[in-house]
């Protein structure tokens, strides 16, 4: 049989409704007896039933996570993470994909808010105004995205995008690209603005594109045309699609044209030319984002980027 509330209860030699405040609130359970009572129930496999805590709390216990793309090797990575640090503080989290579609973003928090305590939204595409009136619904805490009067955690993407431009023109490149990402990505602005601060650069931007490798193969005849040694591309993915379109095309990377992506995900690492790229700590962003929304913390939270240099930059033709 199931071992329940009241054997954990009567082998600890407290009242059930201690067992049960130990698992609902243990901050208002005694220290020794909160120890002791854990203990017990680890010893005889005890469980509490969720379900039974929610009437009882107000409470799921799950948390959700909303992402613009599984199919993204940039948000795996920030998932582990996320789920890891919901399981050490004994939740469960539920991951949803919006396809980068705003309208099912923000469905998907309306379903969510009926099963879960608290969502994550990971580069959320929705407007400002629409964020608002759901963050009137249930907490939640924005990924690469600001927001005021919402918690956030943002990875430093702009800083990162200097550090890039710099590295081009520190080759020798003049005439560069930057290959954008969606119209609604917060990430994409922040490249955008950051871009534009770098002096000594002549800057084509071509875009919005999607975030994907056929965003940037669709894009390859237009760099080819532009003249430009150098690209800085939304991330890894087209990065790689803006690469392999180019070869297909007899453009050499980088013999011929410099190309960065942005994210360090596994796919850059592994393509070749190995990838030159802005690193992201995602796994840092979604850890952080659970213990903010856990802990009902107001912040505003940024983490550092940094460029990675490998195989896919080299100065332009005719510079040593």
């Amino acid at each position: 049989m199931a071992v329940t509330i009241r054997d954990v209860a009567h082998a600890s030699g407290v009242h059930v409704s201690t067992v049960s405040r130990t698992f609902s609130a243990p901050h208002m359970v005694n220290a020794e007896t909160r120890t002791r009572v854990l203990a017990v129930a680890e010893k005889l496999g005890y469980r509490p039933n969720r379900a039974a805590r929610a009437l009882t709390t107000g409470r799921t216990g799950n948390l959700g996570l909303i992402v613009a793309d599984l199919a993204n090797p940039f948000f795996p990575p920030l998932i582990k993470a996320a789920q890891a640090a919901a399981r050490g503080q004994d939740y469960h989290l539920f991951v949803a994909d919006t396809d980068e579609n705003p309208v099912e973003e923000q469905d998907l928090v309306q379903a969510f808010s009926k099963q879960v305590d608290g969502i994550v939204l990971c580069s959320p595409r929705s407007s400002n105004k629409a964020l608002e009136k759901l963050a009137e619904t249930i907490p939640f805490v924005l990924v690469n995205r600001r927001m005021r009067g919402v918690p956030t955690v943002v990875m430093d993407v702009a800083q990162g995008a200097r550090a890039a431009m710099g590295h081009l023109a520190g080759l020798g490149h003049r005439r560069v690209a930057l290959v954008a990402g969606p119209a609604g990505s917060w990430t994409s602005g922040e490249i955008r603005r950051a871009v534009a601060e770098v002096p000594g650069l002549d800057t084509l931007v071509i875009g919005p594109n999607a975030p994907t490798e056929e965003g940037g193969a669709a894009v390859a005849e237009r760099v080819a045309e532009a003249g430009v040694t150098g690209v800085l591309a939304y991330n890894d993915l087209v990065a790689i699609g803006l690469i392999e379109a180019l070869e297909e095309r007899g453009v050499s990377v980088p013999g011929d044209v410099s190309v960065i992506g942005v994210d360090d995900s596994v796919t850059g690492r592994l393509h070749r030319p190995k990838l030159t790229t802005v690193a992201m700590p995602a796994a840092d962003a979604g850890r952080m984002a659970v213990d903010l929304l856990i802990k009902s913390m107001s912040a505003a939270t940024v983490l550092e980027t940094h460029l990675v240099v490998r195989e896919s930059t080299a100065p332009p033709k005719g510079i040593p």
